[in-house]
């Protein structure tokens, strides 16, 4: 089943106040993280806060960044805050397929010692390095039993970090491994990637709103960000306007008229309009749906 993200806000696992809040916003997913935003001295203690908040919000659409495979906190991460409620898991320092299989395996004893459904802990593998670009589609592409890669998450920082390069406003640096990383979803026919958190300035929002369609116009469905300021810009970003809902209506309309009339090959206001093009308009009008439902 789709999962709508066009917005996924992360928030540190080791206080419940800021968890609390992010809740309270319009992000669609909330991503609440044991790695990087967690200071060493409380890997320990944030895990039973994170278990505690996942049962408040059993509606809500939850995330949790674990440590990375061959850290210390894994295995206690997934033993202890991966529990029901929880929709997915991020797994950071992705970058090679045996990756996969290794969390696949760790994932399956945890469903099955927490009678938690196969499969229903998705993973999104999170690229954010030289080697996991590279690597993207041989990652992405494994098909685990039971399945288990939802899509996947570009993490620039750690990206831009390990190529020795800085991350700029124009964000020229990341055109190729957006790209790559886009590609390798749609080959590996999952689906569309998570955009990289807009860290640069956060009081910048029309640098943000930029950042966020260079990323749309690649193929991210949707952006992570790391404040509540940057929510609504990016669900607006990511969501199609009313001119696009209509202008897909209308090509529905005119295409099954003519389908029933003997022709597969049309023009809309001057363009070319074939199954390729209606199935871009359903897929806006869906998105659409979902966004409604959301309310």
């Amino acid at each position: 089943m789709p999962i709508l993200i066009r917005t996924a806000l992360f928030v540190p696992g080791n206080r419940p106040d800021r968890i609390e809040k992010a809740f309270n916003t319009e992000a669609d997913v909330i991503i609440i993280d044991l790695e990087d935003a967690v200071p060493l001295s409380e890997k320990e203690t944030s895990r039973s806060k994170v278990r505690k908040k996942v049962a408040q919000y059993p509606d809500r659409m939850i995330l949790v960044r674990i440590n990375a495979l061959g850290s210390p906190f894994i295995k206690d991460d997934l033993e202890e805050a991966v529990v029901q409620g929880v929709n997915g898991i991020i797994l950071p320092k992705v970058e090679k397929p045996d990756d996969i299989h290794e969390i696949n395996s760790l994932l399956c004893a945890v469903e099955k010692k927490k009678a938690i459904p196969d499969g229903s802990i998705r993973l999104f593998p999170l690229i954010e390095s030289a080697a996991a670009v590279q690597h993207a589609y041989e990652i992405l592409s494994i098909k685990t039993k039971p399945e288990r890669i939802y899509t996947a998450a570009f993490g620039a920082a750690d990206y831009t970090l390990d190529m020795g390069i800085e991350m700029t406003m124009e964000g020229t640096e990341l055109f190729y491994a957006r790209s790559r990383i886009s590609i390798a979803c749609r080959a590996a026919e999952i689906a569309p990637p998570i955009d990289t958190p807009f860290m640069i300035d956060l009081n910048n929002i029309e640098a943000l709103i930029s950042d966020a369609k260079r990323a749309k116009e690649l193929g991210f469905q949707g952006k992570q960000v790391i404040h509540p300021k940057q929510v609504e810009p990016c669900n607006r970003i990511f969501s199609p306007t009313p001119e696009e809902i209509a202008r897909a209506e209308k090509i529905i309309q005119v295409f099954e008229e003519a389908e029933v009339a003997g022709t597969a090959a049309i023009q809309v206001e001057g363009k070319f309009i074939d199954y390729a093009v209606v199935k871009k308009s359903r897929d806006i009008l869906a998105l659409a749906a979902a966004i409604s439902k959301k309310g």
